[in-house]
């Protein structure tokens, strides 16, 4: 019986995180419940928020397996799981791309909080990190393939091309990553050069668990408002860890390679990390002179398209571990 709790447990809170991650409002630069993006709506998001619960439960179920020792981590499936959910969500909603980075830390994590998850729904952090690490690590070259299938299935923008590194645009790439015999985990350790999300996966979900998660339990501790806790905790991770999407998207209108378009882009990413640290040495959302310059921000970014969604995937993962760590409001 304890197993099933376990699963509805991951589940939910897998779901319920994305959901206030995109409620959360107003988070500058991305949809939220007072703005849409022109194909992309907040009705899309949370469409897709329920369509990728049943594949976070399948990977907490591999998770347990995993602690009962009937199958290996290399069994998680982790590429596939990701493949899946990105057809599920395609299936509820026309709006593209909605969860993709998101999805990428959120389906190994769910196998490894089935792994780490004690009986009383009790969670060791650093057991956490361990078991991601131990979870991605052990990722196969078909975990890579079915990644690369659910690329082509999305598509997301501000991805570029690399020399010498499967291009993300052409599905002969799969022949690549079979006769190269990499595995996911080389992939985005490589990726994690110029991709925030790519440097998280291989990290330990280090900005996630050290930084988002302390910082939303923090705010909210002080005002009792899950949204200002929300977005004050977007605003701290955008001005401690610049946006890659943010900065490729600028760079690469001059070179299609990530790593020089990172180079180039990123003063303005830094500049947008700047304007954060900013608004939340105004107040925030506590003051006026921070709302003001909120909202200024937000529509900035709308005229200029530019979406720091990479720091939004990582704050819903932090909401993640929060709500699993016992988050309530």
């Amino acid at each position: 019986m304890y197993k099933v709790r376990i699963v509805k447990y991951i589940r939910e809170a897998s779901e319920l995180a994305l959901l206030l991650e995109v409620s959360a409002y107003p988070k500058p630069g991305n949809v939220h419940r007072l703005k849409d993006f022109l194909d992309t709506r907040y009705e899309h998001f949370l469409a897709s928020s329920i369509a990728i619960g049943y594949y976070t439960q399948m990977a907490a179920i591999r998770g347990m397996k995993i602690r009962e020792g009937s199958i290996g981590y290399h069994d998680a499936e982790i590429g596939k799981l990701i493949k899946l959910a990105v057809k599920n969500i395609l299936r509820w909603h026309k709006g593209g791309n909605t969860h993709f980075g998101a999805l990428t830390l959120f389906i190994p994590l769910s196998v490894a909080l089935g792994v780490s998850l004690s009986n009383d729904l009790s969670l060791d952090l650093e057991t956490l990190k361990t078991e991601f690490d131990n979870v991605v690590k052990a990722t196969t070259v078909n975990d890579a393939l079915e990644f690369y299938k659910a690329i082509f299935l999305v598509r997301p923008g501000g991805l570029g091309r690399v020399t010498g590194y499967p291009d993300i645009y052409d599905r002969r790439s799969l022949n690549i990553i079979r006769r190269e015999n990499m595995t996911l985990y080389n992939l985005m350790k490589i990726s994690s050069e110029w991709d925030m999300i790519a440097h998280e996966f291989v990290n330990k979900l280090k900005i996630s668990i050290d930084d988002g998660y302390p910082y939303i339990i923090k705010i909210y501790k002080e005002t009792k408002d899950v949204n200002i806790a929300l977005v004050h905790a977007f605003l701290y991770l955008l001005s401690r860890h610049p946006d890659t999407l943010v900065a490729k998207k600028v760079g690469l209108k001059y070179s299609s390679d990530p790593r020089e378009a990172l180079k180039i882009g990123m003063k303005e990413s830094l500049s947008l990390s700047n304007k954060a640290g900013y608004i939340l040495k105004l107040g925030g959302l506590l003051s006026q002179k921070g709302k003001k310059e909120l909202y200024k921000l937000d529509d900035e970014l709308a005229v200029r398209n530019l979406n720091p969604g990479s720091t939004a995937d990582i704050l819903a993962t932090s909401i993640y571990i929060a709500l699993i760590k016992g988050f309530r409001f």
